[in-house]
C-alpha cells in the first residue's frame, strides 16, 4: 500500500514523551493479566486498561505507517476494548477515566473510516482472484477510487491521532492507571464480575429475540455490539471463570464472525451502490457492470450470514452458557460468604472457589427467530 506523502512517522510516545515502545510493553500487550488471590473489581479494571494501553503503543506505529492493514485493525480493536472496559467498570473507575470515554468514541470513528476501506479493498482483491485475467482489468478504476478514498481517510486518521485531544486522552489513561486504587479496598471482583456478565448476556439475548427475517441492519448491528460487550466482560474475568469462560468465548467469537461478515458485506454493498450512482466517479460502463456483480456477491454473503446466525446463537445460549452461568453462581455465593465472614470478623477464604458442575436456575433463552 502507498503511504500518503503527508503521513508522519509513528508516535509511540504519550503526549510528547519521547520514550519508544519497550519490549516489556509489547509483552504486556500480548499477555493476559492474572492475579494471585482475591482481587477487587478496580484492580481487574486497571490491569486490563494497562494491558490495553501497552497494546495501543504496540500497534499505533504500524497503523500510522500503513504497510500492514492488520496493525490498524488491532489498534481499532484496542480502542474498542478500552471503551468497553471503561463502560464495564464505570462504578469502579475515577472520574478522569470516565471522562476519557468520550474521546475514545471519537478515536474509534476516525480509525473506523480507514479500516472499512481496508476491508473493502481486501474483499475486492479476493473477488478479483476468482475472475479470468482479462476481466480483472475492469476492476482497476474501482480499485483506484477506493485507494484514493482510503488515502484521504488515512490522512484524517493520522491528523486525529496527532491532535491534542487524542494525545491528552492517552496521557489521561496512562496516568490514571499508574495511580493506586486508593485506600478503600473496593468490591471484590468475584462479587462484581458475575453480575456484569449475566447482565450483558441478558441484553444480548433480548436483542437476538427481536430479530426477524426482515430486520434492519441496525438491529443486527445491535446484536453484534451486545455480543462484543459480553465477550469483553467474559474475557476480563476469564482468569477466575476458568474453562467455562474459554468455551463460551469460542462460541462468541464464531457468532461475532458471522455478524462481522454480515456488516462488512452490507457496508461494501452500500459503498458500491453510492459510487455507481455518483456521476462524479466517472467509472467506465464495464467497471460499473463488474461492480453490480460484486454487489450481488455482497448481498449473497449477507443472506448467508443471516441464515447461519441461528446455529451460532444456539451454541452461545446452550450448554456453554449454562456451564458459565453455574460458575458465575459459585463465585457470587463465595463473594456473599466472604462478605458475611468479614462482617462477622471470622477467618475469610484466601482463594477463589473451584468450579463445580452445579447449574444455576435461569430459564433457557429462546432460539433465534427468522
Amino acid at each position: 500500500m502507498k503511504v500518503p506523502a503527508n503521513t508522519r512517522q509513528p508516535q509511540a510516545s504519550v503526549a510528547g514523551d519521547a520514550t519508544a515502545v519497550t519490549p516489556e510493553a509489547a509483552a504486556a500487550a500480548a499477555s493476559p493479566h492474572g492475579f494471585d488471590g482475591p482481587v477487587t473489581a478496580q484492580e481487574v479494571a486497571l490491569a486490563e486498561l494497562r494491558r490495553l494501553i501497552a497494546a495501543w503503543l504496540l500497534h499505533e506505529p504500524g497503523a500510522r505507517l500503513g504497510h500492514d492493514a492488520e496493525q490498524l485493525h488491532q489498534l481499532r480493536v484496542t480502542a474498542r476494548r478500552i471503551d468497553a472496559t471503561l463502560g464495564l467498570f464505570k462504578r469502579q473507575l475515577s472520574a478522569a477515566l470516565l471522562q476519557a470515554r468520550k474521546t475514545t468514541k471519537a478515536v474509534l470513528r476516525n480509525l473506523g473510516a480507514a479500516r472499512d476501506l481496508d476491508v473493502q479493498l481486501a474483499e475486492l482483491e479476493r473477488y478479483c482472484a476468482t475472475l479470468p485475467q482479462q476481466v480483472r482489468a475492469l476492476a482497476l478504476p474501482l480499485r483506484a477510487r477506493l485507494e484514493s478514498e482510503r488515502a484521504t481517510a488515512r490522512t484524517r486518521m493520522i491528523r486525529a491521532l496527532d491532535a491534542e485531544p487524542t494525545r491528552h486522552w492517552l496521557q489521561t489513561l496512562t496516568l490514571a492507571c499508574a495511580q493506586s486504587g486508593g485506600a478503600e479496598p473496593g468490591e471484590p471482583a468475584m462479587a462484581v464480575m458475575p453480575e456484569r456478565v449475566i447482565r450483558r448476556f441478558r441484553k444480548l439475548r433480548k436483542s437476538v429475540g427481536k430479530l426477524r427475517p426482515k430486520s434492519s441492519m441496525d438491529d443486527y448491528h445491535q446484536v453484534r455490539r451486545r455480543a462484543k460487550q459480553l465477550r469483553y466482560a467474559t474475557e476480563c474475568g476469564a482468569v477466575m471463570f476458568g474453562k467455562p469462560a474459554d468455551d463460551m468465548l469460542k462460541a462468541l467469537r464464531r457468532l461475532q464472525d458471522k455478524l462481522g461478515a454480515h456488516q462488512d458485506a452490507y457496508m461494501a454493498q452500500n459503498r458500491l451502490t453510492a459510487l455507481a450512482a455518483d456521476p462524479a466517479s466517472a467509472l467506465p460502463p464495464a467497471t460499473l457492470f463488474l461492480m453490480g456483480r460484486l454487489a450481488e456477491r455482497q448481498a449473497h454473503i449477507t443472506t448467508q450470514a443471516r441464515q447461519t446466525l441461528t446455529r451460532s446463537w444456539r451454541k452461545v445460549r446452550g450448554r456453554r452458557w449454562k456451564a458459565l452461568r453455574a460458575r458465575l453462581g459459585e463465585l457470587s455465593e463465595s463473594a456473599r460468604a466472604l462478605s458475611e465472614a468479614t462482617s462477622a470478623g471470622t477467618e475469610t477464604p484466601s482463594a477463589l472457589p473451584e468450579p463445580s458442575s452445579a447449574r444455576a436456575s435461569e430459564p433457557d433463552s429462546p432460539a433465534l427467530r427468522h
